[in-house]
């Protein structure tokens, strides 16, 4: 039996690329329900893309799930899309609470996300059935170079150092806590996007080839159609239990063989390009909690190339903003 038609739907970090292409994605697919944004500054840019706007704390604040609520009652959300890297896990552990709220947070559970977010665990957990590059949290382990330093629980591209020798390695090695170092890839890099539906079955893969990117976000890409590299995502994708979104980082080696480096366990800042391929991650998630019958598009090899665009926001519109954000300052400590 077919569900009401979604009327409003959450999207959290509002900041940031993944946040701002949900909305997009949305406006594209021809939503035309309610959208409300949210992210911890009201200067972001998502805010003046949705309908409606709240600030929110950072993930880790105590306030969080308190103000969470208390936007979710004000704006009766029926569908809550995590794009941050950050706030997931809160998602995550009180999916259960949400759920008897009428709220559908599309997000995996926890234990999927702590194999993501661990890089040794993501290496323990998928080395034995896909390629991976060497990795290891010991640096006496490390005989040959270059090799790559990253943080073992770091995020996009952030954190990481190429070592070319032993006196780098050891020079890293006593500066650097919960680091791990990974075999140097020096080949093209992709970005395979997956959805899988909300009972952790993969539906589709869209790779793209990373032509350029900027702090960790693709902004010129290449669709590309693969079958085989589409199934292993989808395979990576089951095994660990994603439900809705996920995109997986993967990268040639010397012999031009591809290894996977990371799985990303929501919407990237580099999604919309499957948007633009003919693949709207946000709208089939809509579709799925309605219950419609899914009829997966087809996939357009494309390459698409981003540039900055401006808001503009009035004086007088600044001021109203920040009027109306004073009372709820206390959920900013």
């Amino acid at each position: 039996m077919a569900r009401p038609e979604i009327s409003v739907v959450l999207v959290p970090g509002a900041a940031a690329p993944s946040g701002i292409n949900a909305i997009k994605s949305l406006r594209m697919g021809g939503y035309k329900g309610k959208i409300v944004a949210t992210d911890s500054s009201y200067l972001s840019a998502g805010f003046f893309m949705s309908d409606f706007n709240e600030v929110i704390p950072e993930a880790d604040n105590q306030s969080f799930l308190q103000r969470l609520l208390e936007i979710i009652k004000s704006h009766k959300v029926q569908v809550l899309l995590p794009t941050s890297g950050y706030d997931i896990y809160p998602y995550s552990e009180h999916r259960k609470l949400l759920q008897d709220m009428g709220v559908h947070a599309i997000v995996s559970d926890r234990k999927s996300l702590e194999i993501c977010r661990d890089k040794m665990q993501t290496y323990h957990f998928l080395r034995n059935n896909y390629s991976l590059p060497f990795t290891t949290e010991n640096a006496n382990n490390i005989n040959q170079f270059p090799i790559i330093a990253k943080p073992r629980f770091g995020k996009g591209s952030r954190g990481i150092i190429r070592i070319d020798d032993e006196s780098e390695l050891k020079y890293v090695s006593s500066k650097m806590d919960d680091f791990i170092y990974q075999e140097f890839l020096p080949g093209t890099e992709y970005t395979i996007d997956v959805l899988s539906d909300l009972n952790e079955k993969s539906m589709i893969a869209v790779p793209r080839i990373r032509i350029q990117t900027k702090a960790g976000i693709s902004t010129k890409g290449k669709i590309v159609r693969d079958s085989k590299l589409e199934d292993q995502c989808m395979d990576i994708a089951n095994r660990i239990r994603i439900r809705g979104p996920c995109c997986i980082q993967m990268k040639e080696s010397d012999d031009g063989s591809l290894k996977l480096v990371e799985v990303n366990p929501r919407m990237g800042g580099g999604t919309i390009f499957a948007t633009l391929a003919g693949v709207n991650f946000p709208s089939l998630l809509l579709d799925l909690v309605e219950n419609k019958k899914i009829v997966l598009p087809k996939i357009d090899e494309v390459t698409i190339v981003r540039y900055f665009e401006e808001i503009v926001i009035r004086n007088e519109v600044h001021r109203n903003i920040e009027s109306d954000i004073i009372p709820k300052q206390n959920y900013l400590a």
